[in-house]
């Protein structure tokens, strides 16, 4: 670890100039991803003004995504890729100062560590300011990125189609039906549960796609002197207009009253509008935003199970109970899909 420490305090210094030779390095929390954070403090400095985060990489798989789906073939880290995209639309992203690729290590901007997500925590009163700011911001983000599309940035050359659907659905019953539900299923019933996947999958690939952050959620936004920042966006790809914004007001980590989030979709709404100079139909965003929760939120439940199984991480397992319970709500809004919810009831108490 001595040589590691040593190698990101020499990035520091080849990248900004300063020498840090005495600069304290301190491993940072780690999610579900296969990335780990380090932070470099500069002896008696402040974090985010004397400090800087190194992003190291598992040098195996350093361009694949985690996630499913096709993925197009890239000479160029992904994270990099769409970071790029970001920086051109004027989108808040951490300043990238250097990547070695041979070591796999990237150093970043330090952005602190007050997410969405923590700000909250500590600043209850704060809740309506925050997601005010951050659905605007949303919106900003597809308003300008649907009208400067570009073929160069990876979130354009991948897509939430039908199979990268289904292979989410397929995910929740592997990792959630089957691992949670005790009763036995026939071959008629994994026949039927697979005609309701087909079609909420069918459904959702027939809705007009565009730029996505993909995980538009609490802890990947993050707080600096007063401005909101973008993270975690190197799996970018396009989907429907409502999809980012189910991760923001649908996050497992922070459960939000239904009047609150229907006043949130209607003030991106409004913000879409003023930004892009069109307007979006009320109901049909709405069914789009429940439509989409199902499919999400069915997934992440799954994968909470699947990320404490597989990576020894069980973190997670606290929030399949909220991503659960969204998807039966958003269920009980659409009665063309009574089948799922009758199937999903017999086996999950959650829908009963």
């Amino acid at each position: 670890m001595k040589d590691e420490e040593a190698q990101m305090r020499g990035l520091v210094e080849e990248a900004v100039g300063l020498k840090v030779l005495g600069a304290q390095v301190v491993r940072l929390k780690q999610d579900a991803s296969l990335r780990s954070y380090f932070r470099i403090v500069l002896p008696g400095g402040a974090e985010g003004e004397d400090s800087w985060v190194v992003m190291r990489m598992p040098k195996e798989g350093l361009k694949q995504s985690e996630e499913g789906g096709t993925q197009p073939s890239t000479e160029e880290l992904p994270f990099l890729n769409v970071h790029r995209y970001l920086q051109g639309l004027g989108m808040p992203v951490p300043a990238v100062f250097c990547f070695d690729e041979a070591r796999g290590m990237m150093l970043l901007e330090d952005l602190g560590d007050t997410t969405l997500e923590v700000h909250l925590k500590q600043h209850p009163g704060a809740l309506e300011a925050s997601y005010v700011a951050l659905t605007d911001l949303l919106a900003q983000l597809r308003a300008r990125a649907e009208k400067a599309p570009s073929s160069d940035c990876l979130g354009f050359r991948r897509e939430f189609d039908k199979a990268l659907y289904m292979w989410e659905l397929e995910h929740f019953r592997e990792w959630g039906l089957d691992i949670w539900s005790t009763l036995p299923r026939t071959a008629a019933d994994n026949a039927a549960l697979l005609e309701c996947f087909e079609a909420l999958a069918c459904r959702l690939a027939a809705l007009p796609r565009g730029f996505s952050h993909r995980d538009f959620q609490s802890r990947n936004l993050m707080l600096k002197r007063g401005r909101w920042h973008l993270i975690d966006f190197q799996d970018a790809l396009l989907a429907p207009r409502a999809y980012d914004l189910v991760a923001l007001l649908r996050d497992s980590y922070i459960e939000l009253e239904p009047d609150f989030v229907l006043k949130m979709i209607r003030h991106y709404i409004t913000c879409f509008a003023r930004h892009s100079g069109e307007s979006m139909d009320e109901k049909a965003f709405v069914q789009e935003f429940e439509l989409l929760t199902v499919q999400r939120k069915l997934k992440d439940a799954a994968r909470f199970e699947y990320i404490a199984r597989q990576k020894k991480n069980p973190g997670f397992l606290p929030f399949i109970p909220a991503s659960l319970r969204y998807a039966r709500i958003a269920l009980s809004h659409l009665p063309e899909l009574s089948g799922l919810q009758g199937l999903l009831s017999r086996w999950l108490p959650e829908f009963a």
